[in-house]
């Protein structure tokens, strides 16, 4: 059939009614049929009886046939295997050689190369090492100067409270909290009778 839409039709119906088919004798029959088709578009149709498996049926043909289907398939399989175990085993030796091992069947130019290979990886490691250090410094550095300031701001902070015992001392003494970046600190200061009194004219102070 020339025509892509008409021999596409005509491969859908075609397709159906031998499906169906099949299906009948299935049912009918007790029959254990595998179809497997691929279209034009190189779209894959298949079916097979509810009762068994493709596999099961090629099995079965390649018993009675007495024609080996998985050899090729095991074939290929087989060399791939045995290219997986050259590749592993050549790396296992690059292994060996870059520890200082198994270099007695290298010539001078590879031993340089190799040579070569590995004062370029201990750059890179070294780098690496480097840049680590680089930063941690830094992470260190940047705490050093959060303590600082919270120091700064705590010598403040007492600076304050000496400042208010001078200014309004007592014998008594209570304890203020006060609050940094870095916690909570509890000061002692002295107490003060009542700061609320209009003879002393204080606002509120609260620490918190």
């Amino acid at each position: 059939i020339e025509n892509d839409t008409n021999r596409q039709v005509t491969f859908s119906k075609r397709k159906n009614g031998l499906f169906k088919k099949a299906d009948e004798l299935t049912v009918l029959c007790d029959a254990q049929i595998s179809i497997i088709m691929f279209s034009s578009t190189d779209k894959l149709h298949e079916y097979c009886s509810p009762s068994t498996t493709h596999k099961h049926i090629y099995d079965r043909y390649q018993k009675s046939g007495k024609e080996d289907l998985w050899r090729s398939h095991y074939e290929k399989m087989k060399n791939q295997l045995h290219m997986h175990m050259e590749e592993n085993e050549r790396l296992r030796k690059e292994i060996r050689q870059y520890m200082g091992e198994d270099l007695s069947g290298l010539s001078f130019n590879e031993l340089r190369g190799l040579e070569q290979n590995m004062e370029r990886a201990s750059n890179i490691v070294r780098n690496k090492k480097n840049h680590v250090i680089t930063t941690r410094a830094e992470t260190s550095r940047k705490k050093v100067r959060a303590l600082q300031k919270a120091h700064k701001d705590l010598a403040y902070a007492v600076g304050l409270l000496k400042a208010e015992r001078e200014n309004y001392g007592g014998p008594d003494c209570r304890y203020v909290v006060g609050s940094t970046n870095i916690g909570s600190h509890i000061f002692a200061c002295p107490y003060q009778p009542n700061l609320h009194d209009a003879s002393y004219g204080i606002p509120d102070l609260r620490f918190g």
